[in-house]
């Protein structure tokens, strides 16, 4: 197969760990007879310094012409401490979901056995937890109308049938692949908005009699996913309450730095960590790649390269379990790798293998 990859590694600790993704897209290729070819493009505050916009007409036309995107992470804190900068990073990743239509966005909660004990939650409690969120991520009040000035300010959640249907559809056909179980998370007790997500699910539920639907609140949800994570096979919202809640599972797994995540749609899907772009670590070495590395294993298993993403399951997990691994989750005593290393090993056992 020929893959054609845009590379976005954005800003913070993004380079560092996109070369990581890199190299090891690259051994998987050279491995399974695949070739492939990358063009990089910027975003985030790095395109902002560079350009003016965090998300340039020649980055999305990189991305719309590639097979898929393998996007790192972006932010910068000269943004984040002024709240009137008009232009900020972010606003170059809503660009890229809203422009490439990316309206799904799947996020998997799983456990490694080996670091059970880095979770805050009880080992009996997150051991085997293996969920996935599906979240909205072209809506609500990320893109609704929005006011600020002195004294007022608001955004708008706002949702259509079809948006929501279509996401809707997603959740359903995951559920149907997994252990036939969706809970559908809203607040339709308060808002409107929730309130037709509630209804539109339950017109198409029936649909698929298969599976188990059930709906639950956002703040009851929250404190379920602390309180009994292994309920959850699939689990769908609307954007901002998918935002919060799939950061609140990164602390099942232990680290934020273990978890990938994939946004799909209209147009070329996007392949990303879950984590943001850590500033304070940047050029130190010592960020976890293991994300960005998952990422690269969901990116081949959406072209339905199981092989080549299994590999790159059964490396990260042999890394693990070798303990080479970036210093938030190296057992006490462990040798110190950093970034780089816990790539290189990754890229050699592939290349071993």
């Amino acid at each position: 197969m020929n893959l054609k990859i845009a590379v976005l590694p954005g800003d913070g600790i993004g380079p560092e760990i996109s070369k990581q993704g890199v190299d090891v897209m690259s051994a998987v290729c050279k491995k399974f007879g695949h070739t492939v070819s990358y063009k990089y493009a910027i975003c985030g505050a790095d395109a902002i310094d560079k350009v003016g916009d965090p998300f340039p007409q020649e980055t999305y036309e990189i991305c719309r012409d590639a097979d898929a995107v393998l996007f790192s992470a972006v932010g910068d804190p000269k943004f984040d401490n002024d709240p009137t900068a008009k232009v900020r990073p972010e606003q170059g990743l809503l660009a890229m979901r809203k422009q490439l239509g990316l309206f799904a966005n799947i996020r998997p909660v799983e456990t490694f056995k080996c670091l059970v004990h880095k979770s805050p939650l009880r080992a009996e409690l997150v051991e085997g937890a293996d969920f996935i969120c599906i979240r909205e991520l072209t809506g609500g009040m990320y893109f609704g109308e929005k006011y600020q000035d002195d004294d007022k300010a608001y955004d708008t959640n706002a949702y259509t049938r079809p948006e929501i249907e279509r996401i809707l559809k997603v959740a359903f056909e995951y559920a149907m692949k997994r252990r036939r179980h969706l809970t559908v998370v809203d607040k339709a007790n308060v808002l409107a908005s929730s309130r037709l997500w509630r209804k539109i699910a339950q017109e198409m539920a029936p649909k698929y009699p298969e599976v188990e639907t059930d709906f639950m609140y956002v703040d009851n949800a929250a404190m379920r996913m602390i309180q009994d994570p292994k309920f959850f096979d699939v689990m769908v919202t609307e954007n901002t309450f998918g935002d919060i809640l799939t950061d609140e599972g990164s602390v099942i797994s232990g680290s934020m730095g273990l978890l990938p995540s994939a946004s799909t749609g209209e147009s070329t899907p996007v392949f990303e960590p879950i984590h943001g772009s850590w500033p304070q670590a940047k050029g130190l070495n010592i960020a976890n790649p293991l994300a960005q590395i998952l990422s690269v294993a969901m990116l081949f298993e959406y072209f339905d390269l199981k092989e080549e993403g299994k590999l790159i399951r059964e490396a990260v997990n042999a890394s693990l379990d070798a303990n080479v691994r970036t210093p938030e989750i190296q057992v006490e005593g462990g040798a110190k790798y950093g970034t780089k290393e816990v790539g290189q090993w990754i890229v050699d056992y592939i290349s071993k293998a």
